[in-house]
């Protein structure tokens, strides 16, 4: 398909990141499949995760094309970018119409980002994982790739005011090895295990990440920071 908006919009998200300051550190580029349909299984912990998502796919020379909810569709600045970038409309009361066109997606090879808990962790943890990753992943035969994205939270998240002065702030983004599934899949397990398997990459990138989490807003109870403690995990 054409993508007239897509680049635009990437340059303008690059002088965007300059004027943040980030600190980008990316890992597993290799693991994206450079012609193949596959599906980013991404946390979230903040706004701008996927747009970091994306910005790291770009060595990988992929768009990313996002699942997010129809509102954004309909606002009058962001509708007509969304749609220009090819990003899949998700109506939260009738799913079925988003799950075709992500399957048709992914079956002419696209990368679709997935954000399968479904609203952002405000504990920054991993929270539950609902099943349209894997059933997705099933339907068209492609592989899931799960990944990480780390300090976004700083910038913009729920309930906290957002900071966009320049701090240099250090992103991480990791791309996962990517996990297959047949028909045969019990979709139940398959999500638990693509659950152990993201909460074990966002601890190994948090043991990576050089700023002290400790009496910090921006990190999670377990590591000595001040978020709301999770719910239900």
């Amino acid at each position: 398909m054409a993508d007239l908006v897509y680049p635009p919009v990437i340059g303008a998200l690059k002088l965007f990141w300059k004027y943040l300051g980030l600190q980008f550190t990316f890992a597993g580029e290799e693991n994206i499949p450079r012609k193949e349909g596959a599906i980013l299984a991404i946390n979230h912990i903040g706004y701008l995760d996927f747009a970091l998502a994306g910005t790291a796919a770009l060595p990988a020379n992929r768009f990313v094309r996002f699942m997010a909810k129809k509102e954004i569709f309909e606002n009058k600045l962001a509708g007509p970018l969304m749609r220009g970038m090819h990003h899949i409309s998700v109506d939260r009361s009738n799913g079925s119409g988003s799950f075709v066109a992500a399957l048709r997606a992914l079956r002419s090879g696209e990368i679709i980002g997935i954000f399968p808990e479904g609203t952002i962790s405000t504990s920054f943890e991993i929270k539950a994982l609902k099943s349209g990753a894997v059933r997705l992943a099933i339907g068209a035969g492609v592989p899931v790739i799960p990944t990480i994205v780390w300090g976004s939270q700083r910038i913009w998240t729920k309930g906290v005011k957002k900071n966009l002065l320049r701090k240099k702030t250090p992103i991480f983004v990791t791309f996962g090895q990517p996990i297959y599934f047949t028909r045969d899949t019990d979709v139940e397990r398959a999500e638990s295990d693509l659950r152990t398997t993201m909460i074990a990459m966002l601890h190994t990138v948090q043991e990576k990440y050089p700023d002290s989490p400790v009496g910090a807003r921006w990190a999670p109870v377990r590591l000595g920071g001040t978020a709301p403690a999770p719910l239900n995990l």
